[in-house]
């Protein structure tokens, strides 16, 4: 059987630095660990993990907990850009990732606590913020590596990757006004997210600093999903005064917006013009192409991962708090409200 003294009498090294490289350290050169693991290969050699981790105290495996039921969060395609960028990071540093799902609060909880206390991952991520999440109070009452996609309330230490939500709504409400809208809907999503809470307060603000009416009807809540979307253009155009622009709060709830808008016999953009967030790769197919935020969602999951691990790996992080900048792509789902019929 290939032991690493083998491997490292062919390469020349040591037998240290063949031990290094498994375990991709930082401190070795891309050069020698290329070359190390070729020499792996071409000798057949394939390192027991699970002895080490046991010598180590590490599982080399990082846990992402799912915001909810995974039938849900993969309909989103954020998601699953979200988790390319974490996938990528943590597969080039030599980490396995372990998915954790639960069906309720209480399951959750049960769930963070196995792999806590049975050590089973060495850090976790979230994939969305909630207000005042129990989750966060079980991990760092137990100081466990922990990355947070998202804005925390209350928890001010906690390491985490967002975007500045409220100034991406503020650019995207402000787009509808310089659009020549005046009277602007927003369709928001779960109401215990903190995203929704700083998207909310970016329209308001828009809003507000543009001397335009903000209307109660004019704002509907709902989830991440197509049918929200949906269900919001059933109640919006059937009011006495209907909004002529819409920020929306997700892609996917735009597509469904569309699909709405569509069936009652209305056009996007010469009846109503929108906006909306993420700017997945099916918003420049989609018809007409929507005008979205793109916020970096592949660089929030590859940040997350690259930040965790050197948390894991005892490195001192003097900025908790990572923001991705967004920027916004016009297309044709938003026009000047001049060029549309009354």
């Amino acid at each position: 059987m290939v032991t690493i003294k083998d491997i490292a009498k062919a390469a020349g090294v040591s037998p240290s630095t063949v031990s290094r490289v498994v375990s991709n350290h930082p401190r070795i050169s891309k050069a020698t660990s290329m070359k190390v693991k070729k020499i792996m290969d071409e000798m057949g050699y394939h390192p027991n993990l699970m002895a080490k981790s046991l010598v180590s105290k590490s599982t080399r495996t990082l846990a992402i907990m799912l915001p909810r039921p995974a039938e849900e969060l993969f309909q989103d395609f954020f998601f699953g850009e979200l988790l390319r960028g974490i996938l990528t990071q943590s597969t080039r540093a030599g980490y396995d990732m372990l998915l954790a799902a639960a069906t309720s609060p209480q399951d959750e909880n049960e769930t963070i606590s196995r792999l806590v206390f049975g050590r089973r991952v060495d850090g976790v991520i979230l994939l969305s913020a909630r207000t005042n999440d129990p989750l966060i109070d079980i991990l760092n009452n137990h100081n466990f590596p922990t990355v947070l996609i998202g804005r925390s309330e209350g928890h001010q230490n906690i390491l985490s990757v967002d975007n500045d939500n409220e100034q991406a709504a503020y650019d995207a409400t402000q787009h509808m006004i310089i659009q020549g809208h005046e009277r602007i809907g927003f369709v928001s999503g779960p109401p215990n997210l903190t995203v929704s809470h700083d998207r909310m307060a970016g329209y308001r603000k828009a809003m507000k600093d543009a001397g335009l009416a903000m209307r109660s009807e004019w704002i509907v809540e709902g989830e991440f999903l197509q049918q929200s979307g949906y269900r919001a253009m059933s109640f919006m155009m059937s009011l006495p005064e209907r909004p002529s622009g819409l920020v929306v709060i997700d892609d996917v709830v735009g597509f469904g917006v569309l699909r709405g808008l569509n069936e009652l016999g209305y056009s996007v953009p010469n009846d109503i013009s929108l906006v909306s967030f993420n700017n997945i790769a099916l918003s420049e197919l989609a018809t007409p192409p929507i005008s979205s935020i793109d916020i970096g969602t592949y660089q929030l999951g590859y940040t997350a991962s690259q930040l965790l691990i050197r948390r894991i790996m005892g490195e001192d992080i003097h900025q908790p708090r990572m923001i991705i900048p967004h920027r916004l792509i016009v297309r044709d789902s938003s026009i000047q409200a001049v060029h549309k019929r009354s």
